[in-house]
C-alpha cells in the first residue's frame, strides 16, 4: 500500500513538471491577432479627420456657390419685374393720355358744330340792326349765350387776339390794313370770325385784319 501510494505521488509530480506544449494550428491564431495587417486600419482611423474635414470643406464652398448662383437669378428676376411693371405702368399712362386726347378731339369737333351755330345767332343778331331790345332777339341772345357757358364749361376760352401780335398758329390772316404808325405793323386790328382754344389746342383759328406799316411819301 505504502509503495503504490510513493509511486502515484511521483508520477504527479512528474506530470506537474512537464512544460505545456501548445499546439501548431493554434499558434497561427495567436499571430494573428498581432499581425502587421491590423496597422492599415489603425492609420485609415488615423487619415480620416483631414479627409473629412476636406470633403466638409468643399461641400460648403459648392453650396455657396450655389446660393451665390441663385441670389444671381433672384436678382435678375427681380429687376425683371421690375422693368415688367415699370413698362406695364408707361403703357398705363400712355394709354390713359391717348385716350384723353381722343376724347378732347371729339369734344373739340362738338365744340366747333357748337361754335358755328354761336355764329349764325350772332349774325342773326346783327341783321337785327336796331330793333334788339325786341323779344326775338332777346330770345335769340339768350341762346347764344347759354351756348357760350355751356362751352365755357367744357373748357372752350375764346382768343383774345385784337391789339395782338399776329401769331399764325392762332389766326389767319384774311384782310390787311395799312398803318402809318410803326408800332402797330403786324398787329391784329379787328376780328373777322371769332378764334377758340380747348385746354392748349387751337379748336377753331380766328380770322383777323391785320396792319402792315408803310412810311408815308415824302412830298
Amino acid at each position: 500500500m505504502n509503495g503504490n501510494s510513493r509511486t502515484d505521488d511521483r508520477s504527479q509530480e512528474t506530470q506537474a513538471q512537464e512544460p505545456v506544449v501548445t499546439s501548431p494550428e493554434a499558434a497561427p491564431d495567436a499571430t494573428a491577432q498581432t499581425s502587421p495587417s491590423a496597422q492599415p486600419s489603425q492609420s485609415a482611423q488615423t487619415e480620416s479627420p483631414p479627409q473629412a474635414a476636406a470633403e466638409a470643406s468643399a461641400e460648403v464652398e459648392r453650396l455657396q456657390a450655389e446660393l451665390a448662383s441663385t441670389r444671381r437669378r433672384v436678382d435678375q428676376l427681380a429687376r425683371a419685374y421690375q422693368e415688367l411693371e415699370k413698362d406695364r405702368e408707361e403703357f398705363k399712362q400712355r394709354l390713359s393720355r391717348e385716350r384723353e386726347r381722343m376724347l378732347d378731339v371729339e369734344r373739340g369737333k362738338v365744340a366747333t358744330m357748337l361754335l358755328e351755330a354761336v355764329d349764325e345767332l350772332d349774325l342773326c343778331l346783327s341783321m337785327g340792326g336796331a330793333d334788339a331790345s325786341s323779344g326775338l332777339a332777346k330770345g335769340v341772345k339768350m341762346i347764344r349765350d347759354g351756348l357760350l357757358g355751356k362751352l365755357q364749361q367744357a373748357g372752350v376760352e375764346r382768343l383774345q387776339l385784337v391789339g395782338q401780335p399776329y401769331d399764325p398758329n392762332t389766326a389767319e390772316a384774311t384782310d390787311m390794313e395799312i398803318t402809318p404808325n410803326p408800332e402797330e405793323d403786324q398787329r391784329v386790328v379787328a376780328e373777322a370770325r371769332a378764334g377758340y382754344r380747348m385746354k392748349d389746342r387751337i379748336i377753331r383759328p380766328a380770322r383777323v385784319k391785320v396792319a402792315k406799316y408803310v412810311a408815308p411819301a415824302k412830298a
